[in-house]
Formats: structure tokens, C-alpha cells, sequence
């Protein structure tokens, strides 16, 4: 019996080891992918990248909503539609409200990180966003193809959750912690195309929160480079971009993987800060961290 106990216990540790670690909250790796889909009856599939790319390659019946589509032109850039619009948008898609929804990209989980944050803006209670693990796709077999979905019109009801946002007044109130996603090289002026950092922020890359695969990185990775601000999980956080779109990386890092509560998008961003005529600090970081590869512009941002 005790030879008996002793070899399940090593095939259970062998199975345990052999598996990928499981993610957290919403963010799903492709085994479990693939368990939803062949469970769940109400999965819908978003593809949040660009048409072309969608065009080119795509999960099997995934619909292509773009990230670009959900914001509308105007004085500031990267400003998301109202709730009315945005739902008006994903009914078009044939995507309910009260589907199952799995969001990804082909990209750094920008795209898809994204329009995870505007669903969870819309109150969407069951959205989960694909773990990028190209390896893990090929193993698990996730079905690609080139033919185009289109779903059948449907209802959409928002029902916003106004806690994950933030607009220009609570940023100046000074209440939380202003987290900038960009490049260091953005953050302190020193790219032509900024003029600096909101006054009181720290500078955390969005890239330090994922893996070099571009896959979100564990509690314990996080916990690591958390340490290094000695952030809470309890204080008031505020990310901000260029236009809200690597800003919504980190949200959904935090949020899912470290299982924090309180943290908004600032969805005017940079932009909005900058036409509003507000004052920018070219200060480097407080905090420091090892240097990751960095491009003088993160497209798209």
C-alpha cells in the first residue's frame, strides 16, 4: 500500500510538472481555451487585432473587432466611444452581452488587453482574454484559418462600471497612484514625441509586466517587479499611455493576476493632458527598474 501511495503521488507530481501553469481571474491559457469551447455553447471569440491581420490569420470563428473601432475621432485621440455607441458596436458584431466572451490578439496583448478593459467598462460579467503562448497553441491544436466570420446583429445592454475609469479631474486630485506604461524614453521627455510625464508618476513599461514571449507573467514575476515600488494592493492606481491602449496591459495584469481591486484606466491619457495644456515633469522614474528592450515609439500606444 505504501509502494502503491508512493508511485501516485510521483505520477501526480510528474502531471503537475508537465502542465503549464494555469493563469489567473480572466486571463486563460490555451488548454483552457479549448476546454470552453467544446463546453460552453455561449463562447463568443473576439480577434481585437487589426483587419489586415485578422484578414491574414485568425482562431476559428473569431470575429474581428478591431480596437481602432471603438474609438471615435475628435480633438483628443484614443478617446473611446459612449457606452450606447460602444454597445451599438459589439451588437452589430452579433456579440451579446451575456455571451462568454475570449478576447486576444497575434500581438503584445495590447490590442487585446484593450478591448478586455472597455468590456469590463461595459460591465460584461463573463470576459476572459487568451494567454499569448504560441507554443501552447500549436500543442493544444487552437484552430486557425483565413475565413471571415459574421455573426447576426444582436442586443447589447451596457451596464457601466465606472470604477475602472478614470477621466482628467480624479487624475489632478492627486488621490492615486499614477503608473505610466510608456517607455523610459517617453516618460522623461527625451522622445520628440513627448514632452514628458503627468507630475507625480512612476514609470513601469508596460513590456515588464509580460514575458519575452509576450505572454502575461505570473503573481510571483509581478510580485517581484511590484516590490521594487513598494506598490499596495490596496491604494488607488491610475495607468495611463499615450492613448489608454498599453495602459489596459498592466490593468489587466493587476487586476488578474495579482487579483488588485482598485485600479482605473486613464483613457484620455497623454494626449488629453497635453491638448488640455497641462503641466508635464521630465523627472526619470523614482523606482528604477532593469532595462528592457524599448522601441522610441510603441505604435499604436
Amino acid at each position: 500500500m505504501k509502494m502503491l501511495n508512493y508511485l501516485l503521488a510521483t505520477c501526480l507530481m510528474i502531471v503537475a510538472y508537465a502542465m503549464p501553469a494555469l493563469a489567473q481571474g480572466d486571463i486563460i491559457t490555451a488548454e483552457q481555451f479549448m476546454q470552453l469551447i467544446k463546453t460552453d455553447k455561449n463562447v463568443v471569440i473576439i480577434d481585437a487585432s487589426k483587419e489586415k491581420d485578422y484578414t491574414l490569420a485568425h482562431i476559428k470563428d473569431a470575429v474581428n473587432v478591431p480596437y481602432k473601432s471603438l474609438e471615435k475621432e475628435g480633438e483628443v485621440e484614443g478617446l473611446i466611444y459612449s457606452p450606447s455607441e460602444l454597445a451599438a458596436i459589439f451588437a452589430s458584431k452579433g456579440i451579446n452581452d451575456n455571451n462568454t466572451i475570449v478576447v486576444y490578439d497575434g500581438g503584445t496583448q495590447k490590442y487585446s488587453s484593450r478591448v478586455y478593459w472597455i468590456l469590463k467598462y461595459l460591465g460584461v460579467p463573463n470576459v476572459k482574454i487568451l494567454q499569448k503562448d504560441m507554443d501552447n497553441w500549436r500543442k493544444v491544436k487552437v484552430p486557425i484559418t483565413k475565413m471571415p466570420v459574421k455573426r447576426a446583429a444582436t442586443t447589447f445592454t451596457p451596464k457601466v462600471n465606472n470604477a475602472i475609469i478614470a477621466d482628467m479631474a480624479y487624475v489632478k486630485e492627486g488621490k492615486a497612484l499614477i503608473i505610466d506604461a510608456r517607455t523610459s524614453e517617453e516618460f522623461t521627455g527625451a522622445s520628440e514625441k513627448s514632452k514628458g510625464h503627468i507630475p507625480g508618476a512612476i514609470n513601469i513599461n508596460y513590456k515588464e509586466v509580460l514575458t519575452p514571449s509576450e505572454a502575461f507573467k505570473s503573481k510571483s514575476e509581478l510580485e517581484s517587479l511590484i516590490a521594487q515600488y513598494k506598490l499596495t494592493p490596496n491604494q488607488p492606481v491610475v495607468i495611463y499611455c499615450n492613448t489608454g491602449i498599453i495602459a489596459a496591459v498592466i490593468y489587466t495584469a493587476l487586476t488578474n493576476e495579482m487579483g488588485w481591486t482598485n485600479v482605473k484606466v486613464y483613457d484620455g491619457a497623454y494626449k488629453e493632458w497635453a491638448v488640455k495644456g497641462n503641466r508635464f515633469d521630465t523627472k526619470a522614474s523614482v523606482a528604477p527598474t532593469k532595462k528592457v528592450k524599448e522601441s522610441a515609439s510603441d505604435g499604436g500606444c
